[in-house]
């Protein structure tokens, strides 16, 4: 066997991404999936999922033979000393986790078992996942009349799509979660490039450290949901979120990180870990509110970008509104829980046909928004959007619409409705190009200042047609 040879169970973000990178750190890699459809696009040469900086360090790993990608789970097994499990864990109805996956390869791994193994949990798991891996491989082992020593070991990913090259890379902190002081020794050999570049290593027992990850988004989560409950009272009370959030953000104990209001958060991580903490507690008989709290207004942060729409365009019946971004955040197609979900349907609900672009996103919202495809017109570049639309409203922050040329917007709408419900830029800019802007937690203009611009708009489309 050949010395750092590590599985990797599992292709998808974390799997894939923390397959490729291990191997650029040295180790040699056995990636593998029960997805014959990946597996071969991996040995081909193609990447499934958008993630950038990812292909360059894969072509490098490839080309060195530190990485090879299979469907045989029985040869990463035992060539192996160290598995990872990165398969996901959806949620369920009951918004805990489903551990469905990350059990059946538990299984495998016992199937397998021909020598000592340490097996790493890289998946999202609940506290006490680990002991229930190590009893369920115990009874496997039992059943198979197997006798080999093995220790599970949590080591939680805190990627964020569209980053997570760097955050494997760079990462805050490396969490080991065991006892075993063999064990902190492979692992600190297993990402040695970061321990030996002094990235701080946290050890701590299994349940801490699956608790570790939950915690963080969990919090990440809140203080989102924090700065969006701030941004609708700031609309009340003529404030402005941005000057909150900025002034709230140099407090060293706060910090600016994750006070951008918005549309809401959306992704593979937040709504699903804040649901399945919520879960976890009850099922231990405790009330998460504050978590409960930022789930609902995560819920109403979305509905609330569409009664915005509404409020200030009236009856949306024959209307076309453009919308920019669908994924839900910059750098990924990943349209899981992402606010478009919620703001399209409701948008065409009340009436409007849409018009949408994003530069990675469409080949995934075809599929999720199926049902409304009749409604919906997805467009090559942010300029067919606005062509005839009533309004434009921008869902996802890509670099790409934060320098709109705004006149040219102006003179492709039908009306002159902006909805910028990443903030990106401000109402002065807007205005001067003759653009009636809304943003988030920002006081309004009164329905008097909407109809005089209003006025001007249809008064100078007018003098236009009329060749004056």
């Amino acid at each position: 066997m050949i010395k750092n040879r590590i599985s990797v169970i599992g292709t998808g973000y974390v799997g894939l991404v923390s397959g490729v990178c291990l191997g650029d750190f040295g180790n040699y890699i056995i990636n593998a999936d029960i997805d014959q459809e990946k597996i071969h696009e991996l040995n081909n040469g193609i990447i499934p999922i958008y993630e950038p900086g990812l292909k360059e360090i894969y072509d490098r790993v490839v080309s060195q033979g530190r990485i090879v990608f299979t469907t045989d789970i029985e040869q990463a097994v035992e060539n192996s000393k160290i598995i990872f499990i990165a398969v996901g864990t959806p949620p369920r109805e009951d918004g805990s986790a489903d551990l469905k996956h990350v059990l059946e390869v538990a299984r495998s791994i016992a199937r397998y078992m021909n020598e000592s193994k340490v097996i790493v949990t890289k998946s999202t798991v609940p506290v006490g996942t680990g002991q229930l891996l190590t009893e369920i491989i115990e009874q496997e082992l039992k059943r198979l009349d197997k006798e080999h020593s093995f220790e599970v070991v949590s080591n939680p990913e805190f990627l964020r799509e569209g980053k997570a090259v760097y955050d494997f890379t760079h990462p805050d902190r490396i969490v080991i979660g065991t006892r075993s002081e063999e064990v902190k020794k492979l692992m600190q050999e297993v990402y040695r490039p970061l321990y030996l570049n002094n990235t701080p290593f946290l050890f701590t027992s299994t349940e801490t450290a699956e608790l570790i990850k939950y915690a963080s988004n969990a919090f990440l989560a809140t203080k989102i949901s924090f700065i969006n409950e701030i941004s609708r009272l700031c609309e009340k009370l003529n404030a402005n979120v941005k000057d909150v959030a900025r002034g709230m953000g140099m407090d060293g104990r706060i910090s600016p990180k994750f006070l951008h209001a918005g549309a809401g958060f959306g992704g593979s991580c937040f709504p699903k870990d804040t649901r399945a903490l919520v879960s976890l507690a009850e099922a231990n008989g405790l009330d998460m509110s504050i978590v409960q709290a930022a789930i609902n207004t995560n819920e109403k942060q979305k509905l609330h970008m569409v009664d915005k729409v509404v409020e200030k365009m009236g009856d949306l019946t024959g209307k076309t509104i453009g919308v920019l971004g669908l994924s839900f955040k910059p750098e990924t197609d990943d349209m899981r829980e992402a606010p478009a979900l919620t703001v399209l349907p409701e948008l065409i609900k009340r009436g409007a046909t849409i018009k949408a672009f994003d530069p990675e996103g469409i080949k995934e919202a075809t599929w999720r928004l199926e049902e409304y495809k009749d409604h919906i017109t997805y467009c090559g570049d942010e300029y067919e959007v606005m062509d005839g639309s009533h309004a434009l409203v921008i869902l996802t922050e890509w670099n790409q619409f934060r320098k709109l040329d705004l006149e040219r917007m102006k003179n492709l709408l039908v009306a002159p409705y902006f909805f910028d419900f990443r903030n990106i830029y401000n109402r002065e800019e807007a205005q001067e190009a003759g653009l009636i802007y809304t943003g988030v937690g920002m006081a309004e203009e009164s329905l008097e200042e909407v109809n005089y611009l209003w006025q001007i708009y249809k008064d100078a489309a007018v003098t236009l047609d009329s060749g004056e």
